[in-house]
């Protein structure tokens, strides 16, 4: 089920793989782009991930209703072309920036949105792709990328349940099965009651896939969550300071709480540890404390055990209190203080 990208295989036995996706906020500014993968390498994360295209390969420079940004989304009536125009990251800054991401020891990859994309960052040997959610119906692009055989994170935030078959079963076609799925809401910032992490095990079951989260919300909950229900994967959008602005800001993490997050996970994939009954030394000695049975009143030689002379009590220096019933009726054959462990050399 797992995926392996460079050196990182990604499953259940392996941590949790963590992308930083960088998308709009470099707000045109190269430097500010690279002071960002820096930012995102203090914070923790396994990869800075870009989206590669050009306006024009998103939509049409057109003065027309159809080609606005809906009315409910935070870009409201805003022409599709400008948003895009604004967003993107220009091609030429790629090589700078991949080089750069690599230095600090990451992955550097992108989500292409047409074939010359693909093809650029094929020049570029990424070492994966991801789909971005809204792309997951473009069956000749999945096609084109799959054909690349190299591992492919697609997102789902859109897609029913034919369109995420369709989808696998196009880079199938193409001899990729090195795919894996992250459970998305196409909404930004995501509501908390739109998220819906319980399909997360559901698409693991359905799909036999690495799954992840592309998470929208502004809550170090959420992939805390996700990750306690199985996902791999995490994908968070990054920014340095939210007060610089630009497309994506109001759904990205500041590098304090990117950072916060992934000591999260990370201490969720401690605590999650392994299905098991193991008794620890740690809990061994704890064993101590469990209680046993013990004298509660002075008695002698003789004298018979009964509910009033015999309790279950800590610490455990006595009997195991499954030997109570039993007990009860005994005679004592020597003289003992109230306090005095229950052992089988007292009884006659």
């Amino acid at each position: 089920m797992g995926i392996t990208i460079e050196n990182k295989t990604i499953d259940e036995n392996n941590p949790v793989y963590i992308i930083a996706e960088l998308s709009a906020n470099h707000n045109q500014n190269q430097d500010l782009a690279l002071k960002t993968i820096d930012a995102i390498k203090e914070a923790g994360a396994d990869a800075v991930k870009l989206q590669t295209y050009r306006p024009e390969t998103m939509t049409m420079d057109i003065d027309s209703p159809l080609f606005l940004t809906r009315p409910d989304s935070l870009w409201a009536g805003r022409k599709l072309y400008d948003l895009y125009k604004e967003a993107y990251t220009p091609w030429e800054w790629h090589p700078r920036l991949q080089e750069h991401t690599r230095d600090l020891g990451l992955h550097f990859f992108s989500s292409p949105f047409d074939r010359a994309a693909v093809d650029f960052l094929e020049d570029l040997n990424v070492p994966a792709y991801k789909i971005a959610s809204l792309e997951i119906v473009d069956i000749p692009l999945i096609k084109y990328i799959a054909a690349r055989k190299k591992p492919i994170i697609i997102s789902t935030g859109v897609a029913e349940i034919e369109d995420i078959d369709l989808a696998i079963e196009t880079c199938q076609k193409e001899g990729n099965e090195n795919v894996a799925l992250l459970k998305c809401t196409s909404a930004y910032p995501t509501p908390l009651n739109e998220v819906n992490l319980k399909t997360i095990p559901e698409m693991a079951r359905k799909w036999q896939k690495t799954i992840g989260l592309s998470d929208h919300t502004m809550s170090l909950a959420t992939p805390v969550a996700a990750v306690a229900l199985g996902a791999r994967i995490i994908e968070k959008h990054f920014i340095i300071d939210r007060s610089l602005g630009g497309p994506d800001s109001e759904f990205s993490l500041n590098k304090e709480e990117f950072k916060a997050m992934v000591d999260a996970v990370r201490q969720t994939e401690e605590i999650l540890g392994t299905s098991t009954y193991t008794v620890t030394d740690k809990m061994k000695k704890a064993k101590v404390s469990v209680r046993s049975l013990y004298i509660s009143k002075d008695l002698k030689k003789g004298d018979t055990l009964a509910e009033e002379n015999i309790k279950s009590l800590r610490p455990n220096h006595g009997l195991h209190p499954k030997y109570y019933f039993e007990l009860l009726g005994k005679r004592l054959k020597k003289d003992v203080r109230r306090g005095t462990p229950v052992s089988w050399d007292l009884i006659e």
